[in-house]
């Protein structure tokens, strides 16, 4: 996939015209294209490519961006013709690049008969659960074939951070669940063995096809018609065998799942499950009654397993996923089962599968419950060293800790160290937690490529300026800083990466009123925030220079709203940023200037007018080239914070702004090196910067 037209394409960054297969589902994304178009991202395969004048026939897989209407609704298998512009993927090696497509594609043909199939059966899933809460209806279709699409953005993060997100993803946990109940039903019925080995292997390739053959699926698909075939000829069932052959059929029909995390987990999790559960549950049943035993060993194992793939991915150890799983698991069967029960019955009856779907509705709202407790529990993901010295100090710990547990002596000292953690977590624990930090005035949320700031107004308040471009951030931010109110919600301009995350904002919390700006060049995406804040039923206040709010320990001041005017022949994205809304915010330690996206007219203008000093910068535009130098230096600031996004693509921040900033004697902070950022008040009643620490996930 290094060579071929695609991937000379790829490297100059190539507009052309393809005609791409469908290879998944579109998947919406909750950050939108600038100004509101709705994004979706889908893996296809590239099987024409019209570029320089020329037509090539290849078949190499990409991952396609697309934003506009007409993406929503189509079906692996379909055939489509687009025109975009091909770039580097985040993925190297498992697809040739990625395609940037705007506008609505040419549906070339229809998906097949399998895939039309599966569509109506996963479409009828979703119809029958809006009876349920909207975020168990989000969830139900994720657990039962893996359908995310509408799942809620704060629950996706909850089992993330506690180690459920496995549940997410169709393997052989799903089908293990269906082909025993089909066994189940066959021995209640009388049906002799081999019958019921038929039944089970119909059952799995239904639910095998409704779930689409991701390569979890067919993993277990293939280990599970062995375990079929195995159950109908009476021969004793090997499932580290059966693991082996689905792991070399599957890698010998695609090699590049030898590269695919999510491949890479499902395998260990499985073989964790085969080889070391079964050992920890004989050891435990001494000790516990067997069902107990069971229900401890195979979370218990299946995590050991995945644990070393964790840390070459995200250089973490989780904590929480064990007594998560523990928690979640007796509620997945009941929710599998039902939900599949439901997507069978809706093409008939949608009625009666919407009274399928309630019982099942029970059984997601407590897995809920538990990611959201787990998310919660400081520690539940310890920082680990990542790559192959991460995977070495794991092995070793592990090592230390078998050593450890064989002699009694050792367990019980292991005991005793366990306690001791335990009672000094209880105790002092609350007292030493590194965040939020104390005394903290303003925090610049680690939100990626966006603004989302948080100015402290009284216990359990702050006032939010801007949320970011996805709302689960914004919402593990404040949540983090334990907001529970937001007296005033500051929209500086109603650009993607700063409003995106508004859902976030509300979640769970109650807003006293939203504020923005005059933005006469974004008039339809200011009518999309506003009926968006009026479903809120929030009131909606447009602010001008001179206005303020005194909210705790902060007094906000209004310094300019409507630079739009003077930014001449510029462009409307120039325009739209010129006019944010700047904040000056005072605190008795000390002050700051938020400065939204400003560019240098209206940096300018700002200036002109009578700039007031302040001790911390909020670096306009995520240190973008477009600063005005004297600007910069008049505001006369120690600490420069700049939001940004690692690897943005936009060049953010500029190298020359970092330097300008330097050089007026700001110490310059970057969420995407340090994640949060907190301004405190010392001791001695000055201001400081404490950087959180760039977040494991």
């Amino acid at each position: 996939m290094s060579s071929g037209p695609v991937a000379d394409g790829v490297r100059v960054g190539a507009t052309v015209t393809a005609e791409i297969v469908l290879t998944d589902d579109p998947r919406a994304l909750r950050t939108q294209a600038r100004f509101g178009g709705p994004r979706v991202i889908v893996d296809a395969a590239v099987e024409a490519i019209e570029m320089g004048g020329r037509r090539h026939a290849v078949s190499v897989p990409v991952v396609v961006l697309g934003s506009g209407d007409g993406w929503q609704g189509l079906l692996p298998s379909q055939r489509l013709r687009v025109r975009g512009r091909l770039a580097s993927a985040d993925r190297p090696g498992l697809v040739a690049g990625m395609l940037l497509v705007r506008g609505r594609p040419l549906i070339l043909g229809g998906p097949n008969h399998v895939q039309r199939i599966a569509g109506v059966l996963r479409a009828g899933l979703r119809t029958a659960s809006d009876v349920l809460p909207a975020d168990q209806s989000g969830l139900l279709p994720g657990l039962v074939v893996g359908d995310v699409s509408r799942m809620d953005g704060k629950v996706e993060a909850d089992f993330e951070d506690a180690g459920l997100a496995h549940l997410l993803a169709v393997s052989g946990a799903n089908l293990a669940i269906i082909a025993g109940a089909a066994v189940a039903l066959g021995r209640v019925v009388y049906m002799p063995l081999p019958v019921r080995a038929v039944l089970a292997a119909a059952a799995m390739l239904a639910f095998a096809v409704v779930a689409r053959p991701s390569p979890s699926v067919l993993r277990a698909l293939l280990m599970g018609l062995v375990a079929a075939i195995a159950l109908g000829t009476g021969r004793s069932r090997d499932g580290l065998a059966a693991l082996s052959a689905a792991i070399l059929l599957l890698i010998l029909f695609e090699p590049s799942l030898a590269r695919s995390y999510g491949f890479a987990l499902s395998v260990c999790a499985t073989a964790g499950i085969l080889v070391l559960a079964p050992r920890w549950r004989d050891r435990l049943a001494g000790r516990l009654p067997r069902w107990l035993s069971e229900a401890i060993a195979v979370p218990a194992a299946a995590q050991a397993a995945v644990a070393p793939v964790l840390v070459l991915m995200s250089g973490e150890v989780s904590l929480a996923a064990v007594p998560a799983n523990l928690l979640a698991g007796p509620a997945v069967a009941p929710a599998t089962l039902l939900g599949f029960v439901a997507s069978l019955v809706a093409p008939l009856h949608a009625e009666a599968a919407s009274w399928v779907v309630r019982p099942a509705g029970v059984a997601v709202g407590w897995i809920i419950m538990v990611a959201d407790w787990a998310a919660r529990l400081p520690y539940g993901a310890v920082p680990w060293p990542g790559g192959v010295v991460g995977i070495g100090l794991l092995g070793a710990v592990a090592v230390l800790l078998v050593a450890l547990l064989r002699s009694p002596l050792g367990r019980w000292a292991a005991c005793a160290v366990a306690a001791g953690a335990l009672v000094a977590f209880l105790t002092i624990g609350p007292s030493v937690a590194a965040w939020p930090p104390a005394r903290w005035l303003l925090v610049a949320c680690d939100v990626g490529q966006g603004d989302a700031l948080v100015i402290a107004a009284g216990p359990g308040k702050g006032v939010v300026v801007d949320t970011g471009p996805d709302g689960t951030q914004v919402d593990r931010c404040l949540r983090d800083l334990g907001v529970r109110e937001i007296p005033l919600l500051v929209l500086t301009h109603p650009h993607a990466d700063h409003v995106g995350g508004l859902a976030g904002a509300f979640r769970g919390r109650r807003v006293g009123a939203v504020a923005m700006g005059v933005q006469t060049r974004a008039a339809p995406a200011v009518d999309r925030l506003s009926a968006d804040i009026a479903r809120h039923g929030v009131p909606e206040w447009r602010v001008s220079p001179g206005q303020w709010w005194s909210f705790g320990p902060s007094l906000l001041t209004v310094l300019g709203t409507a630079a739009g005017e003077i930014s001449g022949g510029l462009g409307d994205e120039a325009a739209v940023n010129n006019a944010s809304v700047v904040l000056h915010v005072r605190w008795a330690a000390g002050s700051a200037l938020l400065s939204g996206d400003i560019e240098t007219e209206a940096q300018a203008a700002l200036l002109s007018g009578g700039l007031p000093r302040a001790d911390v910068l909020k670096v306009p535009h995520h240190g973008s080239a477009r600063q005005d130098s004297a600007f910069l230096s008049s505001v006369g600031a120690r600490a420069a914070l700049i939001s940004v996004g690692a690897d943005n693509g936009y060049g953010h921040p500029a190298a020359p702004t970092v330097s300008r900033l330097t050089w007026a004697g700001m110490r310059v902070y970057r969420t995407d090196r340090s994640g949060d950022l907190a301004v405190i008040a010392t001791a001695s009643g000055s201001l400081s910067v404490l950087p959180r620490g760039p977040p494991a996930r």
